[in-house]
């Protein structure tokens, strides 16, 4: 009877931050909380060192937080680098992420496993959704040319998928932090906006992580007639250089940067560490976020948010949207709910208003969602673990 121990994660960086952040995450889990093994492998450091500073951009390997991390090119670098690793062959578990083609060095390697009888377990690791069709498909084999099979694993926000990543400790770190003014402290001075928030105590905190959108201007200026004051704190990027541009300092979207105009203060902050972003997801009143990583952590948050889904073409990501929001919405009363749709498809460019001031009213409301919305997460399991399970169960 065989045993997971080991892992080979491949990440294609796609869209700079949530594939490579996705996997990071995973890669960490599975070492730190399961004792794992873990390889992975990942074609852009660049992007990777955002997340993680401590990665050297021009290393082929590395070991950073107990994973192994390789820098994955072409087939003879692939290979190579297989060559002079401790252990050259593929571990009990190849998973490609995201649909990314697992290069052929490695492909040979888990052939000669099966012709041997210790096949590595091989998954397609799939893009959250919340779509019903994913139930249905999650966990299905599906036969290679190669003669192996692979199977689909797709996380997602309903009984029968793979559930969402979720450390152990989350919850504990979360509840000593929102605990701490230290912590909240700590925190502003890591982001240079100590003062700020110092100086504007009763003022509201939103995190803006984005990419480039038609609807920001509409946001912008309703931001500047709040009849609160607000703070936006918003990373170096698309977000941060739009904004830049609407207040008329094209080019200055560089961190440290802050502008005024009416009741709006928008702070430019750096581009934080992953174990480093929860804390300000945390911190804040509102959260903007994009993509598939930050948009898992707002959820866990426990604070109002909104999703800037990655667009496709044709318009599927606003199914997608959709399809997350059918099942968020019906706890909510239905003026809420009609609140939060509106506002979340106008954010992702479908025919619909823009209003910050209804959104912001229902925040208390948003706020108890949250709870009862982790609760039914949490029933789930997380992914990390229900990936060790399903590949457990391969092997037996």
């Amino acid at each position: 009877m065989r045993t997971i121990t080991s892992w080979d994660l491949f990440c294609c960086v796609v869209d700079n931050y949530g594939d490579i952040g996705v996997c990071w995450r995973l890669a960490r889990q599975l070492a730190q909380e399961h004792g794992h093994t873990v390889r992975l492998w990942v074609d852009d450091l660049r992007s990777f060192e955002k997340l993680c500073p401590a990665v050297d951009v021009a290393a082929e390997a590395q070991r950073v937080s107990g994973v192994d991390i390789r820098h994955w090119g072409d087939d003879a670098q692939v290979a190579a680098l297989l060559a002079a690793d401790a252990h050259p062959a593929p571990h009990d578990v190849v998973v490609g992420a995201f649909a990314c083609a697992v290069p052929e060095p490695i492909l040979q390697g888990m052939a000669e496993q099966a012709a041997q009888g210790t096949a590595p377990v091989w998954i397609n690791l799939e893009y959250l959704s919340a779509e019903n069709w994913v139930a249905e498909f999650h966990a299905l084999p599906s036969p290679h040319p190669s003669g192996q099979t692979r199977h689909f694993f797709f996380p997602g926000f309903a009984r029968n998928t793979g559930g969402v990543l979720r450390e152990s400790h989350l919850g504990a770190q979360r509840t000593t932090f929102n605990a701490s003014p230290a912590a909240h402290q700590a925190l502003w001075h890591r982001l240079g906006v100590d003062d700020l928030m110092r100086d504007n105590p009763n003022a509201l905190r939103v995190s803006l992580f984005a990419y480039a959108n038609p609807a920001l201007p509409t946001l912008v200026a309703q931001w500047e007639a709040s009849p609160e004051p607000l703070i936006c704190l918003v990373p170096e990027g698309l977000a941060a250089t739009q904004i830049a541009d609407l207040l008329g300092n094209t080019g200055a979207a560089k961190t440290g940067a802050r502008w005024t105009r009416g009741q709006l203060t928008v702070a430019v902050v750096p581009f934080v560490p992953q174990e480093h972003y929860d804390p300000l997801l945390w911190a804040c009143d509102i959260n903007f976020v994009r993509g598939e990583d930050s948009f898992v952590r707002a959820q866990w948050a426990l604070q109002p948010f909104v999703w800037h889904i990655y667009p496709q073409s044709d318009d599927v990501h606003l199914t997608k949207l959709g399809a997350f929001l059918a099942r968020y919405t019906p706890a909510l009363a239905e003026t809420d709910a009609n609140i939060l749709i509106a506002f979340w498809h106008a954010w992702n460019g479908a025919p619909a208003s823009l209003n910050w001031a209804e959104f912001a009213a229902i925040a208390p409301r948003l706020r108890v969602r949250a709870i009862t919305w982790e609760q039914s997460l949490m029933q789930l399991g997380d992914l990390a673990a229900n990936l060790v399970a399903f590949c457990e169960k391969q092997v037996k």
